[in-house]
């Protein structure tokens, strides 16, 4: 493995500007190339994160990108609803991914890309960056440990205001679903902590075409405990998340996927706690990949992919039951 990790993006989003922003921030890791549809985009994206000692490569396709024999590792940026095609892009190229999140629309294509990777012994994983986070790692460790006795509850939503001109996050046939937008989160913390649950009941409201813009689902678990999470694209909720036991409770401030510090209340006591996070979070799983790259590995232990492929089921569970026309 060479030294710095030289990464390759497909797509110039906005998702892409932030995480190559933090791959600035990780010493041993350098943006090599970037592809587009359009060379034109690319070239204004490469010109920006063009530094004294690196310039990145423009390409005006995406199979360019994957050509090129000097990156290590691929970010697929894409739209979800084109993650299944370009992931297998890239595995035909040989190229280690990582794959924003939602993985695919849905388990089955999640489930495939999961079996392709191992089949072809290269690393992949879902860049679902929360569970990178420095906050994020402490608080479940400690909720396992006890700090809130047995939990009882779980609470997170999630959502935002959706601009019309984003035709992603409205249109069935690029995927949209603020399900596997934002509801991806709240849904992925309730797992974090409680693992899958025994029972799952979901509402949401659908758009015209069919696409869930809010929605709500309760989770019960074996042992009692209860999860409340919701998601939107059409307001601005708390954001906020939260872990009750009967000793105690672990509180996370908006917005809760990235946070910076959490909050320890027991009794009438409350303790602020905070690791340090790098940049705006990206960059941690940024030296997730790139450790495990280091190490042969093709799995991270931090971004499981059987844990993916399952909470991708739960969320086909969730669009089954509020429309089980499939519309």
């Amino acid at each position: 493995m060479t030294s710095p990790l030289r990464w390759g993006i497909l797509a110039t989003g906005d998702i892409a500007h932030s995480f190559v922003r933090d791959l600035a921030l990780v010493d041993d890791a350098v943006l090599q190339a970037v592809g587009s549809r359009s060379l034109a985009t690319a070239q204004a994206f490469a010109e920006l994160y063009t530094t004294e000692t690196a310039t990145p490569v423009a390409y005006g396709s995406y199979a360019e990108v994957l050509a090129d024999p000097d990156i290590d590792v691929v970010y697929v940026a894409t739209p979800h609803g084109r993650h299944t095609e370009d992931v297998l892009a890239c595995f035909d190229a040989g190229k280690a991914v990582l794959c924003e999140k939602a993985l695919t629309l849905d388990a089955a294509d999640a489930q495939h890309l999961v079996d392709e990777a191992r089949r072809r012994g290269l690393f992949f994983a879902e860049a679902m960056w929360m569970r990178t986070n420095p906050n994020i790692r402490r608080l479940r460790a400690m909720a396992a440990e006890g700090a809130c006795g047995t939990v009882t509850h779980v609470r997170a939503d999630l959502g935002f205001v959706a601009p019309l001109e984003k035709a992603r996050l409205w249109d069935p046939a690029l995927g949209a679903s603020a399900l596997l937008d934002v509801g991806i989160y709240p849904l992925t913390f309730a797992y974090l902590v409680l693992g899958r649950p025994d029972e799952l009941r979901a509402v949401a409201t659908l758009s015209d075409q069919g696409v869930d813009l809010s929605g709500g689902a309760t989770l019960r678990y074996a042992g009692g405990a209860i999860a409340s999470i919701s998601w939107t694209q059409m307001g601005w909720p708390d954001a906020r998340a939260s872990v009750a036991g009967d000793g105690g409770r672990l509180e996370l401030p908006a917005p809760f996927h990235h946070p910076h510090s959490f909050t320890y209340a027991r009794n009438w006591e409350a303790e602020e706690i905070a690791e340090p996070v790098v940049g705006t979070g990206y960059a941690h799983e940024i030296v997730e990949v790139g450790r495990c790259l280091r190490e042969g590995l093709t799995e991270s232990p931090l971004l499981p992919l059987d844990e993916t492929v399952e909470i991708m089921a739960l969320m086909d569970e969730i669009r089954e039951q509020v429309d089980p026309s499939g519309s």
